[in-house]
């Protein structure tokens, strides 16, 4: 079982439970192999047999835990972590686990707790360092934030598992640091992988089978970009596949992204070795994984390399540090000349930006006034609706600084939980601030969050993680994006965009001009009205929302991948030619 020989495994638990039919640990394997398998149910079934046999007995309790987990049943997850941890209090890792069931069901201030017990057993337990200053980030909650974030960089450039890839780039813009971090999470994941699945064999099919992996084919930022590139793929080159790794959506998004594909399949509950398997028995040419280390991502699909060329792009901005990812989609902005050295994927740079764009996103007729979006009716709106664990303390000072020299002004943020409400009005006040000048949305509709975006004026992005989807859809609603880049992808990613639009002058290099250009655009109409009026007529005329021209691009440099496979090449660096 731990080579990952789950078959064999499997059929000997079966001949030991055949012996030994009251053998409650043989159960709890036999449920630990089954849910390798993606068999859920029969390790459901084989978990409660060995409970039945062994109440007490926590490895089958954590088993059937990891099971929840993974089936995003968190509540379920929750009691059984805790009845592991009842059992065996000193356990590291279910006290790792409690806190990461607890963080998709809101109780961030309980898994806080439990991160910091398994610390206390372990202080060096793996990525727990990361998800604590994560947390922290997430409720705008600061108090110790700095030294949380010293501790998990530190703990990353001492090469130790101290923080999840994701988590790191909202702490750090050094593409070193991200560099390190992805290959210590990948070789932690992805232990012992079994020999390649695709060993140099050329496929003979009419067209280059190319195929999008991912749990995200519903509403989710990264569907919302790929949506109109996916239907507008050239038919008489590219066979499409989808392959999904998350449960069927029901949206009008989850929908379109569906149909949009000429064969789709939802791999949810198969296990690795299986989607590895269908991926190379259906000759796939290009897989592309549009997740990276992020949520649900199934890095060992592509670990057993089931296919000539595997791709990075979209769903994480960085290097995923595998030797089994051979490209990374980026541009000149995101991964300038010279910064190849911190990507472990061959770079491919496009010729305007990395980012696809839907140019059908739509929005409801009627935009909502000022007063139905919770706004004051007079006076500069600024807004960033990037996720909260974006918001620095250091951007919220050049934030505050931004509403103190322009008088009436608010800002607009995207913070539902009551909890980070109040901490950045607290925070908001202590700088001298009117908490009131905070304007928190609600959640709404993807349509009707592009029609009120209009009613904003400026669009504030953050770093080190800079906006993606979330400034696109500014621009597209018309709002001007003010940003400054730092060093790796995900802080280059807002100047990307603003290339593509022609407006490379909203891109500041210092915190001093970042607040000096948003408040001249705040405090000069003038300013304000031609800076939107140039924005307005790019729109249509430049390639950020050229979604046909950015694909003749991309499958440029696909077809690109494709031919070096063919001739046996290994891949290298490629930079596409523009199209007209």
């Amino acid at each position: 079982r731990r080579q990952g020989k789950h078959a064999a495994a499997l059929q000997t638990f079966d001949g030991l439970i055949a012996l030994q039919s009251g053998n409650a640990a043989a159960w709890c394997d036999r449920g630990a192999v089954l849910a390798s398998l993606g068999r859920h149910r029969e390790a459901w079934a084989s978990y409660d047999k060995s409970l039945a046999l062994d109440p007490d007995l926590a490895v089958a309790w954590y088993g059937s835990a990891l099971l929840y987990s993974s089936l995003r049943q968190h509540d379920a997850a929750l009691k059984c972590f805790q009845r592991v941890l009842a059992l065996e209090p000193d356990n590291a890792e279910a006290a790792c686990k409690l806190g990461e069931a607890l963080r998709p069901l809101g109780r961030d201030e309980e898994a806080l707790m439990a991160f910091a017990d398994a610390l206390r057993i372990d202080p060096d337990y793996p990525f727990v360092r990361g998800e604590v200053a994560w947390l922290k980030l997430h409720r705008c909650n600061w108090a110790g934030l700095e030294a949380a974030i010293e501790a998990t960089v530190r703990g990353v450039r001492e090469g130790k598992l101290a923080s999840m890839p994701l988590d790191l780039i909202t702490m750090s813009d050094s593409a070193a640091d991200q560099l390190a971090c992805a290959r210590a999470y990948t070789g932690h994941i992805c232990k012992n992988p079994a020999a390649a699945l695709w060993r140099g064999e050329q496929y003979g099919n009419p067209r280059i089978r190319l195929a999008y992996v991912s749990a995200d084919f519903r509403d989710h930022p990264v569907a919302y970009l790929i949506a109109d590139l996916l239907e507008r793929h050239d038919r008489s080159r590219f066979e499409v596949f989808g392959y999904s790794l998350g449960a069927e959506s029901a949206s009008r998004l989850g929908a379109r992204a569906r149909n949009a594909f000429e064969h789709f399949s939802i791999v949810k509950d198969v296990g690795d070795e299986e989607v590895a398997r269908r991926l190379r028995e259906q000759e796939i040419d290009i897989a592309v994984d549009l997740m990276g280390p992020t949520l649900h991502s199934r890095p060992q699909v592509f670990a057993l390399r089931p296919c000539p060329v595997q791709v990075n792009y979209l769903g994480y901005p960085g290097t995923m540090g595998t030797g089994f990812h051979d490209y990374i989609i980026a541009d000149a902005r995101v991964i300038p000349p010279g910064m190849e050295r911190h990507y472990a994927e061959k770079v491919v740079r496009l010729p305007d930006s990395f980012q696809c764009n839907d140019s059908r996103r739509s929005a409801v007729a009627q935009a909502p006034g000022r007063t139905g979006a919770g706004l004051p009716q007079v006076g500069v709106v600024y807004c960033c609706f990037n996720n909260s664990a974006k918001i620095t303390p250091a951007v919220f000072d050049s934030w505050m600084r931004i509403l103190r020299e322009v008088p009436g002004s608010v800002l607009w943020l995207f913070a539902e939980h009551p909890i980070l409400q109040g901490n950045l009005r607290k925070e908001a006040q202590a700088r001298g601030i009117d908490p009131q000048r905070l304007v928190f949305a609600p959640r709404a509709d993807y349509t009707e969050h592009l029609a009120r975006l209009s009613l904003a004026d400026v669009f504030l992005d953050t770093l080190p993680f800079n906006a993606g989807t979330t400034a696109s859809d500014a621009l597209w609603a018309g709002v001007p994006v003010v940003t400054r880049p730092g060093e790796a992808f995900a802080a280059r990613m807002a100047s990307s965009l603003l290339h593509a639009i022609g407006m490379p002058d909203l891109i500041t290099n210092t915190p001093e001009a970042y607040v000096a250009l948003a408040v001249r655009l705040g405090n000069d109409p003038a300013f304000l009205a031609a800076t939107k009026a140039t924005l307005a007529a790019n729109r249509s005329t430049k390639p950020l929302f050229d979604t046909d021209r950015f694909r003749r691009h991309l499958e440029a440099a696909y077809v690109a991948m494709w031919e070096r496979t063919q001739r046996g090449e290994p891949p290298v660096d490629i930079t596409v030619a523009a199209v007209s």
